[in-house]
């Protein structure tokens, strides 16, 4: 079996990794590092992971630890990365990062949208951006790869055939997207709680929000982002609209770019969130509106799942030469 070092082990991304790993074919969880929960069971952090994994439990950092694994994933804040990346790229074994330290093509895009000087940006060009649908093969060639955001993953995925084909501007472009609120990460704020999030509905990061940056990265586009909180655990819904430049049929595009995709649904009805729950799928549709001169195109996903955790496990498949789909579900739970 190949054995996996998970990092940020005890957050949210940390917790869905070790499931999908649970009952993946080829690859086991080597070691999970919690630095502020070392040495307790997996199962006090994550109850659900309690029976997966009975006589596991969380690691302190510990490089050397590595040296006994054949893949990393990495769950961290920004920053992590680049203080770990010594450490982390010395095995020179395939290292998927979930986080935005190597996302962007940059140093300069990263101090402009994190508001500080990159550490490493030497190493920035040995990363592959990590969304298979758009870079399959180099993801395959790789050891280093830098998964994507939640919202950028459904922005990318709804608007990148469209941009690439031709059929919209690439400027001016609009996306509103909603996230659950486990896109915030497991520590609770005041804007988190139970009372300020039930039966409640708001706007965030205006004008300036970090993710921004890779759609506009992905898509080659100026992207006004707008993200929105919702009363959900799980779930990222993306509306974008973009001018067309001329009459088309944006929903027979995005069927042809994703037809023998193995997690992507394009279909007529508007996705809702909640199909995608607790799998990797990403469900789009897309309209022309002859009115206004506009295309709408939507994405669903788990922001969890195809957002973060199924994603990162779809390019480990890719990148150890595995079946790509291993350990990996294209259908949600429901309801």
């Amino acid at each position: 079996m190949i054995r996996a070092a998970i990092l940020g082990a005890s957050g949210y991304v940390g917790g869905e990794l070790m499931r999908l790993i649970a009952s993946h074919p080829a690859i086991e969880v080597g070691v999970a590092f919690a630095a502020s929960n070392a040495g307790q069971p997996i199962g006090t952090i994550h109850p659900h992971l309690a029976l997966a994994y009975p006589d596991t439990a969380f690691a302190a950092w510990d490089a050397e630890l590595l040296k006994d694994c054949d893949l990393i994933l990495a769950a961290l804040p920004h920053g992590e990365t680049q203080r770990l990346a010594d450490d982390l790229l010395a095995p020179g074994i395939p290292f998927v990062d979930l986080g935005a330290d190597f996302r962007l093509d940059s140093a300069a895009e990263f101090e402009r949208w994190y508001g500080e000087p990159h550490a490493r940006p030497e190493l920035l060009a040995s990363f592959i951006y990590g969304l298979p649908e758009f870079f399959r093969d180099a993801i395959k060639g790789s050891k280093r790869v830098a998964a994507p955001g939640c919202y950028p993953t459904a922005a990318s995925l709804a608007l990148g055939p469209l941009i690439n084909a031709g059929p919209i501007e690439n400027k001016g472009i609009v996306v509103d997207a909603a996230s659950g609120v486990s896109g915030a990460g497991r520590s609770a704020n005041s804007g988190t709680h139970f009372c300020a999030v039930d039966g409640n509905f708001r706007a965030y990061g205006l004008l300036g929000h970090r993710h921004t940056a890779e759609m506009e990265m992905m898509c080659g586009a100026s992207v006004l982002f707008t993200p929105h909180l919702m009363a959900a655990s799980r779930g990222i819904l993306a509306t974008c609209y973009a001018k067309a430049t001329g009459h088309c049929d944006p929903l027979a595009i995005l069927r042809a770019a994703y037809a023998d995709e193995p997690f992507i649904h394009v279909g007529d009805t508007p996705p809702e969130t909640k199909w995608a729950t607790g799998s990797n799928a990403a469900f789009l549709t897309a309209r022309y509106d002859e009115r206004t001169g506009t295309v709408v195109a939507l994405a669903a996903i788990d922001n969890l799942g195809k957002g973060a955790a199924g994603q990162m496990v779809q390019c480990a498949n890719l990148m150890l030469g595995l079946d790509e789909v291993a350990g990996l579900s294209n259908m949600g739970v429901y309801p």
